[in-house]
């Protein structure tokens, strides 16, 4: 048991993890509801943990990008950001954009990432992706997907 606590220690100390800051890890979550996930990231972000981004945050998944402070949210490699403008269901069952939701949901992001969407021609129903380098530039790199990669076995 000490040789497991004092691993678990060394780890903690190797990624710069505190034993009172839990991370939560965000991967292929495809959104939904954007009250759901104001109400939830409102949580987070009081909470005090730090947000991984592994994978797949597509929809109202992104609004954690100005919900959560920036200092508090990594990115590993294989993040992938994926923005639209809001929607609802017309009466004949069809998808419609909604206008006052969309600019909602634009309203929460930082600066940058409201620069990026704004460069693409904005939120629209074509779903816009955000990745790789430029991910990279906007956000800090999650320290555990650094590490994994460096210590990765050789092939045999």
């Amino acid at each position: 048991m000490k040789i497991v606590t004092g691993l678990l220690a060394a780890v903690l100390l190797i990624t710069g993890v505190g034993a009172s800051h839990a991370v939560v890890r965000i991967s292929e979550d495809r959104g939904g509801r954007i009250g759901t996930y104001v109400d939830k990231y409102e949580d987070l972000k009081t909470s005090g943990e730090s947000v991984m981004i592994d994978g797949l945050c597509a929809s109202a998944c992104t609004i954690v990008l100005g919900a959560v402070p920036r200092d508090r949210i990594c990115v590993t490699s294989r993040a992938n950001l994926g923005f639209h403008a809001a929607w609802d269901f017309g009466s004949n069952g069809r998808t419609i954009t909604n206008p006052e939701a969309t600019q909602m949901l634009y309203s929460m992001y930082p600066p940058s990432i409201k620069r990026w969407i704004a460069h693409r021609g904005g939120l629209t129903p074509r779903m816009i992706f955000l990745r790789g380098r430029q991910l990279a530039n906007m956000y800090r790199p999650c320290y555990l997907d650094a590490q994994a990669s460096v210590h990765q076995p050789l092939p045999r």
